[in-house]
């Protein structure tokens, strides 16, 4: 005599005495799926909410605590409603609950979660390869596809942290700064000077940018008079710094890394998008050692009153959103990004800038200057105006366009100075150091206000 045991989606056969499978019985598929959409959710109350704008490891924490909570669930849910229960998915829960949390507790720094990356990228396999092999154990065929995926990307971050790994160290070694460091107020801050002649032009990086970033503008100025590109403080070649600086710290440091380098002023200021905001900080702090300033399509202090969609933007899209980028580009996504949609530099400085920007120390610098805007504006909103001196602003026809008030804002950055050429160039926003024909624009008006300075005349347009 036999005996017919149903299980979900089949039959089994046997003899009485012999032990037979167990009946996969219960609606696993409801419960995975209700598991994992409220493990997403706790992990995005977490990131967006509790923790909003916080450092990768509050990020990572809150993004572990949050899938180690689903994990959780779906192995009580299922040990009440299914069988056989998935008591194992109490593994990857504690795994990931207990790792995150000790991320929230003792928030280790950029060094320590770069020495990190290096070890649990072979713990994070194993979990993919225990959470593929119970999956297709204990799970019917309707609630495997949610969870085999899940094993899929554990084992591709693994990868992807790897390669990061490997592609910083590989770049440390190629790709060195031709300028200098010095040491600026307990930090090491770095100063690329070429050409010769007066006014020396100083150029500010906008937020994610660093001194290779002016290569196209360099190379069509410093033929002409002395060019100094440099990076802030956690930027680029330049030291980090513990706490992120603001407006006027920033241009202490640059005043004091310029004295130090032995470069003499008064200075034109030339700064891009928010680099803008910080040589209007200088010139503030600094009257005395501006001789003339360039904007090209800067940022403004008044931006959240007069762009209406900017403060939800950065109360969202900014001060959140890019809070994810130094988790993302420490797997290597920064990397992945930069192949799929490549800058406009010329090479080698596409490679630089693209090895000085796209990991998760990049990230962070620039989560960190989003963090200080509002104060940041502020201080630039000092500068009331130039008195006098030559000034040109360049606003891009893109932003014009997709940006409402962007024209009004740029209008105000005119006004600064009676001496003053603004002009409006077919151009993206980053094209204007980016692109070749934008940029000869750009290192045209730099070339308009030094002749200014020199002759002590106006800026002809």
């Amino acid at each position: 005599m036999t005996t017919i045991e149903t299980r979900g989606d089949h039959h089994a056969v046997g003899h009485p005495g012999t032990r037979q499978p167990i009946a996969q019985q219960g609606p696993f598929a409801r419960l995975i799926a209700l598991s994992l959409a409220i493990g997403v959710a706790v992990a995005g109350l977490l990131t967006l909410v509790v923790f909003p704008g916080g450092s990768e490891s509050t990020i990572t924490g809150s993004l572990l605590v949050g899938f180690g909570a689903g994990w959780a669930l779906m192995a009580w849910l299922t040990s009440r409603f299914t069988t056989p229960p998935l008591r194992w998915a109490a593994f990857p829960a504690a795994a990931m609950g207990l790792t995150g949390a000790a991320l929230l507790v003792f928030t280790p720094g950029d060094s320590a979660m770069a020495a990190m990356s290096w070890v649990w990228p072979v713990p994070t396999v194993v979990l993919s390869v225990y959470i593929w092999t119970q999956v297709r154990r204990s799970l019917p065929r309707r609630g495997r596809w949610m969870l085999t995926p899940v094993a899929a990307l554990l084992a591709v971050a693994s990868i992807g942290a790897v390669y990061e790994d490997v592609s910083v160290v590989r770049d440390h070694r190629v790709y060195s700064g031709p300028g200098t460091t010095y040491e600026v107020n307990g930090h090491r801050l770095y100063l690329d000077c070429r050409g010769h002649g007066s006014p020396t032009v100083v150029l500010s990086n906008g937020l994610g940018e660093v001194a290779a970033s002016w290569t196209r503008i360099v190379v069509q100025v410093d033929a002409d008079t002395r060019v100094c590109a440099y990076d802030r403080a956690g930027q680029g070649w330049s030291g980090d710094v513990s706490q992120p600086q603001d407006g006027v710290t920033a241009a202490r440091d640059l005043h004091t890394l310029l004295r130090e380098a032995g470069e003499h002023g008064p200075y034109v200021l030339v700064g891009h998008s928010i680099g803008g905001s910080y040589v209007m900080t200088y010139a503030a702090k600094y009257p005395g050692q501006v001789a003339g300033m360039v904007l090209l399509d800067s940022s403004s202090p008044h931006q959240f009153t007069v762009l209406p969609a900017y403060a939800t933007q950065y109360a969202l899209m900014m001060r959140r959103g890019l809070a994810f980028l130094p988790t993302l580009d420490r797997i290597g996504l920064g990397r992945l990004l930069a192949d799929v949609m490549p800058s406009h530099f010329p090479q080698p400085a596409a490679d630089v800038v693209t090895s000085l920007t796209a990991s998760a120390r990049g990230a962070r610098n620039g989560r960190d200057e989003i963090s200080i805007l509002p104060t940041l504006f502020s201080q630039a909103g000092v500068l009331t105006s130039l008195h006098g001196r030559p000034l040109a602003v360049l606003t891009s026809t893109d932003n014009l366009r997709k940006t409402a008030g962007w024209g009004e804002a740029q209008d105000q950055l005119a006004a600064l100075s009676t001496n003053v050429v603004h002009r409006v160039v077919d151009s993206t926003h980053p094209g204007l150091l980016e692109d070749q024909s934008p940029a000869r624009a750009s290192a045209r008006a730099i070339d308009q206000v030094i002749a200014a300075v020199r002759g002590g005349t106006r800026v002809s347009d």
